[in-house]
Parts: structure tokens; sequence; C-alpha cells
């Protein structure tokens, strides 16, 4: 079959035929339709630190896919072949504490499709049968292909109540952040704020529904406030750039109480005013990956009742041109791009 292969520790990614992967006892195979390029690929892709770190060559990538079943492995029996499915990319143990008290998503020993295992850049995909989820009908196979990066959203933006609430999100434009900002605006924020230094990007995130979008070189959060009768701060916080100067601009126009969850990946080198944090009562939240498996049903019942990300898929490629995808990716001028594999 054809695959994605991250076979050599150097920047690029190469399309390779590689043997279609066998199932274990409690495995199902999957024909990927179609995938998504993560922000993980690209790190991946250019070969950072993060990456020479994380990743053993060869390893096939990819974490947001869906497909159909084409083989089960004898012990498992809820799902069935011919079955439209997408796949939890965390693989989490089962047995440590945080497992047996309802919290796969911080696992002991989780492992990672398409970074610690072969993953959904592929024709075929193994993957065990408990981490597959059968999907509403009336969800598109495209939809279905990006619920990962969506639940990591839902995950950041439903960690606190945002009915009536006026929300601050840094790197806004970003996927992560424009899925986030259609979600606050869903469960019914007042004013969705946000910032980013990308053009392209702003401009995303005002297609999926925020109701200020700034450059923040060039206007700041006060003035932003201000403009729509802000007095005091926000009241929620997401934090999506992972740039300390972002965050520290976040931390010091917060309403007293107000709650942070944190997504983006901050360096180790950042500082910030922790008296402000002490001061005005702050509640800051890490967020990693999906609450497994509630942010699935919330996604569902969202993609269901209304809420329309439809804007934030803004490229579509047979998988054979993935260098043309990965070099826009790089680009920065987008927001989600899917392969398609048939």
């Amino acid at each position: 079959m054809k695959a994605l292969v991250k076979s050599k520790a150097e920047k690029g990614i190469w399309m390779e035929n590689v043997p279609i992967p066998t199932i274990g006892h409690n495995d199902v195979l999957l024909k990927v339709k179609k995938s998504a390029i993560c922000g993980t690929d690209l790190h991946i892709y250019k070969w950072d630190e993060w990456a020479q770190q994380t990743i053993k060559t060869p390893v096939t990538i990819g974490h947001e896919y869906m497909g159909t079943v084409v083989e089960v492995g004898s012990e498992v029996d809820r799902v069935k072949r011919g079955e439209r499915v997408t796949v939890e990319g965390h693989i989490a143990c089962g047995f440590c504490r945080n497992c047996r008290r309802g919290r796969q998503h911080i696992c002991d020993n989780t492992i990672g499709i398409g970074v610690n295992r072969n993953g959904g850049f592929a024709e075929y995909i193994s993957v065990p049968a408990k981490n597959v989820l059968h999907i509403d009908t009336r969800i598109s196979d495209e939809m279905m292909a990006i619920m990962d990066p969506l639940g990591n959203a839902t995950h950041t933006a439903l960690s606190f109540p945002l009915l009536g609430e006026d929300v601050l999100i840094t790197g806004i434009g970003g996927p992560i952040g424009a899925l986030a900002t259609a979600i606050c605006k869903f469960a019914g924020a007042r004013n969705i704020i946000g910032t980013d230094l990308s053009k392209f990007r702003r401009n995303l995130a005002r297609k999926m529904g925020a109701t200020r979008v700034i450059d923040p070189t060039k206007e700041s959060i006060k003035e932003a406030m201000a403009k729509h009768g802000m007095v005091s701060g926000f009241d929620i916080g997401l934090e999506c750039s992972g740039s300390p100067t972002a965050f520290n601009d976040m931390v010091n126009h917060m309403y007293n109480g107000g709650k942070i969850s944190l997504l983006g990946l901050l360096p180790k080198s950042t500082q910030i005013n922790w008296s402000k944090l002490i001061f005005k009562g702050l509640t800051l939240k890490g967020i990693y990956g999906r609450e497994m498996y509630e942010t699935w049903y919330h996604m569902e019942m969202m993609l269901t009742s209304g809420l329309d990300i439809s804007q934030i898929i803004t490229h579509r490629f047979h998988a054979d041109n993935f260098q043309e995808a990965f070099n826009i990716m790089e680009n920065g001028n987008c927001g989600k791009i899917i392969l398609d594999w048939e």
C-alpha cells in the first residue's frame, strides 16, 4: 500500500510502498478515505527539535483521518466490516490510576497514533477496536476527518462555562483557535476577541464567528475591549498561540476570577507575573488532547445540532499531491488541509 513515511532523520516526508498492516485479536483494519494534516505532522515534516526527540524513524505519520472497516480481529464484537468510522488518536493503557478513574486522556502510558506507532497517512491502518468511533451519518466524511483537532478545540473551549462570557483567544486564527471560536459562539459567549499575527488567519477567525480579531502589533487588546464596551477584563481565556508575549497579554487583561485554558505549548523560558495570577484569583487548566470519550460526545452533539465549522477546511488535495499540501502548511496561509486517499 501507499503510505507517507518519515523514513529519514531530516526535513521531509516520503510516499513509499509498505506492507498492509496485520491486525491482532482486538484490532481492526481500516481503509482510509480522508485524512487531514495537523501541526504535529508539520513538526515531524520539518524535523524540528521536538520531532528529533520524539520520533523514531521510520514511521508512517498522520492521526487525523476516517475510513471504512475492512477487517476485524477475532475478539472484536462492537465494530463490523463496512462501517464508516474515525479513531481516537491516543491509545490509553486502561490500567494506570488515571485510566481507572476515567481520565484516559492523561494516561501515564499513552501511545500516540502517527507519532509513537504507524498512523493514518496511508491507504490502510490497524488500530485497537476500543479506539474506533461510530459517528452520526449526518456528519460528513471531511468533518469526521478533522474531529481530532475539533476535539482539542472542544476540550479547550468547553472546560469552563461560556454562556454570556467575554472570551479572549490568543492565536485565534490557527486551526484550533478558529475552531474554538466557532464553539464559543455556538455555546453563547458574549464577545469573542482574538489576536493573531497572520492576516490570512485573522480573516479565517472572522469567518468562524469572532466578534473582533486584531493584529497585536497594530492594535492593543485594551483598545479592542473599549470598542465593545468592555471595562473590567475577560472572563475566559483560551491560549492557543504558544507565545509567551501573547500569554502575558492574556493574563494582564483577565477579569478577577477569570479562567484560562492553556493549549499552546509555551517555551520553557516563558516568564509570567505570578503576583497577577494570585491576586486576580485566576484558574489555569492545561489542555491535552480530548477528554476520552466525553469530548467526542460533545462534538457529535454540536455538529448535529447546528455547529458549522465548514470554513475551517481551506484546501483539498489527493494524497499523491502531499508535497504541495505540506508546502502550504509550512507557509501558514491555510486552515485545515484534507488529503483524499481514494
